[in-house]
């Protein structure tokens, strides 16, 4: 029986002409709702936005800096050589052609025993002795984390006598990406955890003082989302106004991390202040709206 008047509703509203003035209207009444409904929460706005923008500062302080740390460790990344001390039968061209096949691996540079050797001399008093040093390749990596696999493959080969790089250096790099990436993570679950909390309250607040409304309203016949629309706008605008007041600070985190970036001569990532307030206000206004509806299916039964 339902699923018939379903079906007759829908036969029903294909043939009824859409009147967009009508549409307008009923989008200025939801906007007008929305702030009557903000007014209503009086200086509780104040608290609740400013909130939200301490949360946001926090959430895009950390994300700002978890984009510059991985720059950081990509640029640190890509310096870290694997150094390979090939015997001295071996064939520095013929090592070279077979290392450049391996997988992750961009270029192999050689530096040949007479030029170690040359260059030591310069550095150090050395007697007159024979070279003892062997021929090398500085093998460099597509990306730190496909360090430890090529250097396995390499080691292997029946030429190489000797093969080293900063791996200490490499576990830290990873490790500090790693610390960042599940800080800015453990961020966006509080942010939002707190964030659905304070609005869940306030909408049920407004919820309280325009109880004998609202059913005077469903007496009527006001359709449901027309009572539930200006309430998950207004958890929205709550998003919104933080976002706007947390890019203030947000500039300042931006131009200390840029002369971080101009003074160790590391480029910054790109975009990624656009990335990070782009972010900040998608997620403002999903998780107010988002507190909104979560209140509203909790204590409006429309």
């Amino acid at each position: 029986m339902n699923n018939q008047k379903l079906q007759i509703k829908k036969k029903v509203k294909k043939h009824i002409p859409k009147d967009w003035l009508c549409e307008l209207r009923i989008l200025y009444r939801i906007s007008i709702e929305t702030l009557n409904d903000i007014k209503r929460t009086g200086i509780v706005n104040l608290v609740i936005i400013t909130t939200m923008a301490a949360i946001l500062t926090i959430f895009g302080s950390f994300f700002r800096s978890a984009l510059s740390i991985a720059a950081f460790a990509h640029e640190l990344g890509n310096a870290l050589e694997i150094s390979v001390y090939l015997k001295p039968d071996a064939n520095a061209n013929t090592a070279k052609k077979r290392i450049k096949e391996f997988e992750h691996v961009e270029n192999v540079r050689i530096v040949a025993k007479e030029t170690s050797w040359a260059n030591l001399k310069r550095e150090m008093e050395l007697p007159d002795i024979e070279n003892p040093l062997p021929d090398t390749l500085h093998v460099k990596i597509d990306k730190p984390e496909n360090i430890e696999p090529v250097f396995k493959k390499v080691k292997e080969l029946t030429v190489v006598e000797d093969v080293s790089y900063a791996q200490e250096l490499t576990k830290k790099i990873e490790m500090l990406t790693q610390v960042v990436n599940t800080i800015t993570v453990f961020v966006v679950i509080f942010m939002g955890i707190l964030t659905i909390t304070i609005i869940n309250n306030t909408i049920q607040l407004v919820i309280q003082s325009r109880k004998d409304e609202i059913e005077i309203m469903r007496l009527m016949g006001v359709s449901n989302w027309y009572i539930r629309f200006p309430l998950i706008m207004q958890g929205a605008f709550y998003g919104f106004s933080g976002s706007v007041i947390a890019l203030i600070p947000l500039d300042f985190v931006q131009r200390g991390l840029l002369n971080m970036h101009q003074f160790f001569m590391v480029p910054s990532p790109l975009f990624a202040q656009n990335i990070v307030v782009i972010t900040m206000f998608a997620m403002g206004i999903l998780f107010g709206a988002g507190g909104s509806f979560l209140c509203i299916k909790k204590h409006l039964q429309v």
